[in-house]
């Protein structure tokens, strides 16, 4: 496919263009990376060693993890970077990159997130089957489905922003590369590409999070006939992804479901599913779910 464009770099607006503010931008979002990096690291390398976490929910957990970790190295470096920059170039190859590979592990993230609700579904609504249905082989070709999925999606996306000119202005209002910045700098009519992106990447999330909410509704009735304590920890463990799936969701639902237009407020959205979904996910799994914290404790333990 050809490059229809004379623009060779892009200038990254980025969260603010006060220095101060920049400054502190550097640092907390330096904090909230290597937070990210670190609790991802750990959930990984503990579903890896563990012969405790060997369930399906692990498995699912540990390719979340993964894929938090690569979604945002996709972002926050070159935030990172940029904040302390005098130069916020970024170039057509690389910002065409970012687009690809923002788009590959955020829908993967979303694919996981259903074969965990799926998972859980199953463990709790047909557990005498859980074992069966939910073998190691058929758990496989679900992450498989979901990197070809995965892929499929961010091709797509690719695809449509490899065709857009760009002839005038460089400067993205944005911290990242996507489609709909890249919109507004176009030197063509994108209502046709926008309805694309909408029926495309908004449409992947609002049915994805109403599939989800459906799970977790027929989860919730399935409880009635379980003892207290077996309501409890079904509970605690469908609350934890009902948590990850909203903080998620929500934020990608408004950003990708209207029409061709921008706020101010959507690069802060933006940081909740780029930066802030990535970061809380871990925490999220091990504050609330004693078996990892045990394996944790076990593991790195008799390492130190």
């Amino acid at each position: 496919m050809v490059m229809n464009t004379t623009v060779n770099e892009f200038i990254l607006f980025g969260l603010t263009q006060d220095p101060r503010k920049q400054k502190a931008i550097f640092g907390v979002f330096l904090m909230l990376y290597f937070a990210t990096l670190l609790g991802n690291f750990l959930i990984v390398v503990t579903i890896k060693r563990s012969r405790t976490l060997g369930s399906p929910m692990y498995f699912f957990l540990f390719y979340l993890s993964f894929t938090d970790a690569c979604l945002s190295t996709t972002i926050a470096p070159r935030l990172i970077v940029d904040a302390i920059s005098q130069r916020k170039t970024i170039s057509y190859k690389e910002c065409m990159t970012q687009v690809f590979s923002g788009h590959f592990f955020g829908c993967m993230e979303i694919f996981v997130l259903i074969v965990m609700a799926f998972d859980r579904y199953v463990a709790i609504c047909k557990p005498l089957r859980y074992t069966t249905i939910m073998n190691r082989h058929v758990c496989s070709v679900l992450v498989i489905l979901g990197w070809v999925g995965s892929c499929i999606h961010s091709s797509a996306q690719i695809f449509l922003a490899l065709r857009l000119p760009f002839c005038g202005s460089n400067v993205i209002d944005h911290y990242f590369c996507d489609l709909q910045p890249l919109l507004k700098l176009a030197c063509m009519d994108t209502y046709v590409i926008n309805l694309l992106v909408v029926s495309n990447s908004g449409a992947i999330c609002t049915v994805s999070f109403i599939m989800l909410l459906i799970s977790y509704v027929i989860i919730l009735y399935s409880l009635r006939n379980y003892s207290a304590e077996g309501r409890r920890k079904a509970l605690l463990t469908c609350t934890s992804h009902f948590i990850v799936v909203v903080l998620f969701f929500g934020p990608c639902i408004f950003i990708y479901t209207r029409p061709a237009t921008t706020f101010p407020v959507d690069k802060v959205v933006a940081v909740f599913y780029t930066i802030g979904a990535p970061l809380l996910n871990p925490l999220i799994y091990t504050l609330r779910n004693a078996e990892v914290k045990n394996a944790m404790k076990k593991l790195w333990c008799s390492k130190v």
